[in-house]
Order: structure tokens, then sequence, then C-alpha cells
């Protein structure tokens, strides 16, 4: 079990443009995925976590340590866990040294980069919405591996589009550089009878 700190990150007030900044970021942040989200993590991981606090704070503070994170990791693993050593500490570095574990596994789960949080966006509050997109796509991840280890109801995630690769030999990719697409006209049969040269008028015969 993970014993998360309650203290906040000293941090003075925001002036200017990064209190405008600040704010427009804060207004991702999503109430009702919070609550999908802590439901999912304490499914996944036990109620042994605890829960949260409702509201942003209280989000922040319960997964801020790192532990709950990489405790997440590790249930969606079967054997080899990507996080092999989770331990508390009230100290900030380790605490962020903790959520950049999580964060690398991540990675090698699956999760995009372009989906990932920083580490201050958690340990300081900073981007809490991103905290909440890199969850979702790890969630969506789970979901679409369907290997077993995902607990929770499915319909919390969409699952992710999956490749469909083709594969051609050699060979086959020489016959269709041969081949002249269809779609591209064809200029069998065809003559310049009947044209007429460029601004010269148009013959009109009359047969009768």
């Amino acid at each position: 079990m993970c014993v998360f700190s309650v203290k906040m990150a000293n941090k003075g007030p925001s002036y200017g443009l990064s209190r405008e900044v600040q704010s427009k970021i804060d207004k991702k942040y999503d109430p009702e995925l919070e609550d999908r989200l802590v439901q999912w993590i304490i499914a996944q991981c036990g109620d042994s976590i605890g829960k949260p606090q409702p509201g942003k704070q209280g989000f922040q503070q319960w997964l801020k340590d790192g532990c709950i994170l990489c405790e997440l990791i590790n249930s969606l693993c079967k054997d080899s866990k990507l996080v092999k050593k989770i331990q508390s500490s009230t100290m900030a570095f380790k605490q962020m040294e903790q959520i950049s574990q999580f964060l690398g596994a991540a990675e090698r789960y699956g999760v995009t980069k372009s989906d990932m949080f920083q580490t201050v966006d958690l340990w300081e509050g900073k981007d809490l919405a991103a905290v909440q997109m890199t969850l979702m796509s790890l969630g969506s991840m789970a979901v679409t591996k369907d290997d077993g280890c995902y607990r929770g109801d499915p319909s919390w995630f969409h699952k992710k589009s999956q490749e469909n690769r083709r594969d051609f030999t050699e060979e086959q990719l020489k016959e269709g550089q041969t081949v002249i697409g269809l779609q591209m006209g064809t200029n069998k049969g065809a003559s310049q009878a009947g044209m007429t040269g460029y601004g010269r008028p148009r013959q009109i015969f009359n047969n009768q």
C-alpha cells in the first residue's frame, strides 16, 4: 500500500500572462473524467490504494508521489513488471523519480509520447488535464490489448484503431508497377480524325 504525501508544492500565485495561461489549462480538466479514472484505477489496483478527495487538488495529491501510477502500470502486465521497485517517499525528488518511472513504463506499454504528460504537470499541478489524457490513453491501450489484465468496465475507454498491415513480395510489387490503372483512362483506338488545328473554324459538311 502506498502512503502519499499531502504537502503541496511551494508555489507562489501566478500573475499576468502565466496566470491567464494556467487558467486556460485548468479549464481543460474534466471532473466527470476524473470520476471514471478513479473508478478504473481502484478497480485495477484494489481498494487498498484508498480513494482521493473529490476535485482536482485531491486527484493530484492521490497520484502525486507516483506510487499508485506505478502500481497501475504493473497491474496491466501479466509476468514481468515494468516498474521493478515501488517505494513511497516524502522527498520531492524521489516522488518525481517515481512519476518518471511510470512515464517510461507507460511508453514501453504503448502510450505515444504525444499523449504523455510531463512530471511537473502532475507533481506541481501544472496541467492535470494532460495527466487525464495520459491515463485515458493508457486505459484505451489496455482495453485494445485485451490480454486479460484489464479490470473494470471496458466501455470506460475506446479501443484504439488497429494497424491493417499487408506485406507484399518483391515480385508482387514489381507486377504492380507495370499495371496502368484503369482509372487513369486509355488512349487505345484514339486518333486525330475530325480534329482541326487550333484557332481554325470547325468545318461543317452538309451531306444532303
